[in-house]
């Protein structure tokens, strides 16, 4: 296998991490495929050589801890790890629950965590590998409906900002993707659960984002198979980018919040920089 680069994918039982997994075969790597349920994955990919189908609950560090055995085991090594499962919690703070927020949190950004957590010795022995995590425009510039995504994600990209320098001694690089609005299935109702409506406040304006939302599942822009391609050819790079803006609307995006920033620290810069303690 020393030919061969190996890939661990999460969530690749369906959306964009099939395609990623079937891009990485396709590129001729080896890939660890996992999810919830292994044999859904395995049914979504077929059968390859270089395939290892396996069960993996990201919320649960005993799976990841499994995984990780079970892919060296057979493979010897991990090269690229690629955090993609996720979900969806959509709706005003108010009415979302605490345990949504939690589980919501405990899904993308401890999830994460716990993978990364059982894959970095094994990258840190070889001295190389790449960490690379699936992050979105909402891990930038947050917005309505979004309050519990947007914490777990602006979360997801703190703490990849801040490993960077840690493991970079050790060979090992990360990667950051933002997409944009892709056909996938973050909008279906198996990915998506929208907050039960309480407050008569918020009663319309929930009837008419839950609409604009389920409306366009299935309708997005951007397409997850070449999204797929990209992120392989990326990885692939002897220094792969710190973040990668994937679709138009993404470079919006960073655009856009770049431009806030900048405003933002101009707009009281005397007071912001009259704040030293005086000599």
């Amino acid at each position: 296998m020393s030919n061969k680069n190996i890939w661990f994918i999460t969530g690749a039982g369906r959306g964009l991490g099939i395609e990623i997994a079937k891009a990485a075969l396709a590129a001729g790597h080896a890939v660890v495929a996992t999810g919830r349920d292994a044999q859904k994955v395995s049914t979504a990919l077929g059968d390859h050589e270089d395939l290892l189908c396996l069960q993996l609950d990201v919320t649960r560090i005993e799976d990841a801890q499994a995984a990780a055995a079970a892919a060296v085991a057979r493979f010897g090594r991990i090269d690229t790890l690629v955090n993609n499962a996720g979900n969806f919690y959509a709706g005003f703070f108010e009415e979302l629950s605490s345990e949504q927020v939690r589980q919501q949190i405990d899904t993308l950004l401890f999830g994460p965590m716990n993978v990364t957590r059982a894959l970095l010795p094994v990258m840190r022995q070889q001295q190389a590998g790449l960490v690379l995590t699936v992050s979105s425009t909402a891990g930038l510039s947050g917005g309505l409906f979004l309050s519990a995504y947007a914490a777990a994600k602006f979360g997801v990209e703190g703490w990849m900002e801040s490993l960077a320098p840690e493991i970079a001694p050790y060979g090992i690089h990360t990667m950051l993707v933002e997409p944009g609005f892709f056909r996938t299935e973050l909008l279906s109702r198996e990915s998506t659960t929208f907050a039960e409506p309480q407050i008569d406040d918020y009663a319309a304006r929930t009837r008419e984002t839950v609409a604009a939302w389920s409306g366009m599942d299935g309708k997005q822009g951007g397409d997850p198979v070449k999204l797929a391609a990209a992120i392989v050819q990326l990885a692939g790079l002897q220094q792969p980018p710190t973040r990668f803006a994937a679709g138009a609307d993404a470079v919006q995006t960073f655009e856009a919040k770049a431009q806030a920033l900048l405003a933002q620290a101009d707009a009281h810069r005397a007071l912001s920089s009259s704040l030293a303690i005086d000599a």
